[in-house]
């Protein structure tokens, strides 16, 4: 007899929901989970939906608040400067060894998505870019290679996801971002594993620098 498939637990099935709400910006930073209202939604009792909320809570994506509630966590000031310097030396790693690794067919891959940063970047797509920029970043780390650099940096990249989408709409920064993506993309084309590090790191420090001036707001 053949082994019976697991199904996920209804609490996991409820906590992507939410992280999805969260990723899309349904649920923002700073928001109060209304757990009556999300109970009533989905049509479950607050048992699972408490059990998701302490997934997400360990994923940081939210605050549990003693006698207060559950909130969309925030990241700025402290976080984002704790934070951006970890995943730009980690994010420059995978390229460096994603350089190092890549397979022609890869690489057009890494072109395919590339070239969709573009579309949406000439159409002023913020959405479509951030959604592409993610997929390219994410490409860029499974070509790494190495499965614990994978979970570590995906983890972080998942709570980053809370405030990289802010510095896309500061005004000129898209065109900004496009051109970094361009130099990466071209150190790929060489084969330059130094560069490609060099320039990763760069690009997230950049979105830290962007993220950090006082003007920028949510």
């Amino acid at each position: 007899m053949g082994t019976a498939i697991d199904q996920k637990p209804l609490y996991l099935e409820v906590a992507d929901r939410l992280r999805e709400r969260i990723y899309s910006q349904a649920l923002q930073p700073g928001d109060w989970i209304d757990e009556k209202v999300l109970c009533d939604e989905l049509g479950i009792s607050r048992t699972p939906l408490r059990e998701a909320l302490k997934v997400l809570h360990a994923e940081s994506l939210v605050e549990l608040v003693p006698r207060r509630g559950c909130y969309v966590k925030t990241l700025d000031g402290d976080g984002l400067a704790e934070l951006f310097p970890v995943m730009a030396s980690l994010e420059g790693l995978c390229a460096r060894l994603a350089v190092e690794h890549c397979t022609p067919k890869q690489l057009r891959e890494l072109e395919r998505i590339h070239a969709q940063l573009e579309k949406a970047a000439a159409e002023h797509d913020v959405e479509r870019y951030f959604d592409f920029n993610h997929v390219f970043h994410r490409s860029v780390q499974e070509m790494s290679g190495n499965r614990w650099l994978q979970r570590i940096t995906g983890d972080l990249r998942g709570v980053l996801r809370l405030a990289r989408h802010r510095q896309l709409s500061v005004p000129g920064r898209l065109a900004e971002s496009l051109a970094e993506h361009h130099a990466i993309m071209q150190a790929f084309r060489d084969g330059e594993p130094t560069v490609a590090q060099q320039l990763m790191e760069r690009h997230l420090c950049r979105q830290q620098q962007v993220l950090q001036d006082p003007q920028v707001t949510d």
